[in-house]
């Protein structure tokens, strides 16, 4: 079966509402509207409105509704419309529900799913296009799953559902169009944490997820035609971190390179680098990032595709570190 990622997400909410009676679902325009980017039309209609409802424009405010039903017995899934506004609910976030069980000496968990929209490209301007993993990497005891194929939305949406821990889950607005054939998947569960090659290479390993990682696989092609041979690894969740797939691939290839939408200070791609530096430099012939400058997204069109780390960028950036040109 054809499935598109935005259907991925509302057939897993869908399942999950329907498979257990303390899963909730709430946030901005989802009930009735049925979502900003149509991903959750018709589950009102279907669950009804003490299970699936809308809510004020408050971020904090939902955040704090679903750490509180969380330690009390429901399993809430809940939506900020863009992931830019999720410095707004970080309180409840980071200083409450990453360390509950913690606090609680290990007596009482967290299952809450926040799901937001993410990255550029949209022509969304500076403050409607962040992809904000970066700031909440630093916080242990929350997951962080960022798929790139409706097959895997669904599945590690389900499986972030089930999960006991909060997790932060990342959905790239340019993905919410992208068809995937799925048959054998439809109704897979996903245990957070697991990296995937999708492209096997001999050259070069490219690490990516969400968006990038369709922007190397379509490098990767480009740059087969020229005689190199590139791996992809989707990271698919950042905590955590798979960092034992990524070893393997460096190991075959003998070259890293991290793909990254948001600045190269802080980000995933550098602790990345850092990670693969530090246990595996002898299989290492050269590693780098490829990120985004230091300055926030532009609402150009123009100006905006020159910022993004696409596909032509990689392939660029992929011949100068090999010392090679693009044949024409």
């Amino acid at each position: 079966m054809s499935l598109e990622f935005r259907d991925a997400i509302r057939d897993a909410l869908a399942e999950e509402l329907e498979r257990d009676e303390r899963v909730v679902f709430f946030g901005e325009d989802v009930a009735a509207a049925g979502g900003v980017f149509a991903v959750t039309g018709g589950l009102a209609e279907r669950f009804g409105p003490g299970r699936v409802f809308d809510t004020p424009i408050s971020e904090l405010a939902l955040a704090g509704a679903a750490f509180g039903s969380a330690i009390t017995g429901l399993r809430p899934v809940i939506e900020i419309m863009f992931g830019d506004f999720m410095t707004l609910a970080m309180d409840s976030l980071v200083n409450q529900a990453s360390k509950f069980w913690y606090l609680s000496n290990e007596q009482a968990s967290v299952p809450l799913v926040v799901r937001c929209a993410v990255g550029a490209g949209g022509r969304f301007g500076a403050i409607h296009s962040q992809t904000p993993a970066a700031w909440y990497l630093g916080v242990p005891g929350l997951k962080i799953a960022c798929p790139a194929f409706p097959g895997d939305a669904k599945a590690m949406l389900k499986g972030a559902i089930r999960d006991n821990n909060p997790v932060l889950f990342l959905e790239h607005k340019r993905l919410y169009s992208l068809k995937q054939e799925v048959a054998g998947r439809a109704s897979q569960v996903a245990e957070l944490g697991s990296a995937r090659v999708v492209r096997e290479g001999r050259d070069l390993t490219i690490v990516a997820v969400m968006k990038g990682v369709h922007d190397a696989l379509a490098a990767s092609g480009t740059l087969a035609e020229e005689g190199i041979d590139c791996e992809v690894v989707d990271l698919r969740s950042l905590r955590p971190l798979d960092l034992g797939t990524v070893l393997e691939s460096v190991s075959r290839t003998n070259r890293l390179l991290v793909v990254e939408e948001g600045p190269r200070l802080g980000g995933h791609g550098a602790g990345l680098l850092g990670a693969v530096a530090e246990a595996a430099l002898e299989d290492l012939d050269d590693a780098w990032l490829l990120a985004t400058d230091d300055t926030p997204i532009p609402y150009s069109p123009p100006l905006e595709d020159a910022f993004l780390p696409g596909a032509e960028t990689i392939a660029r950036s992929v011949r100068a570190r090999l010392g090679v040109g693009a044949i024409t």
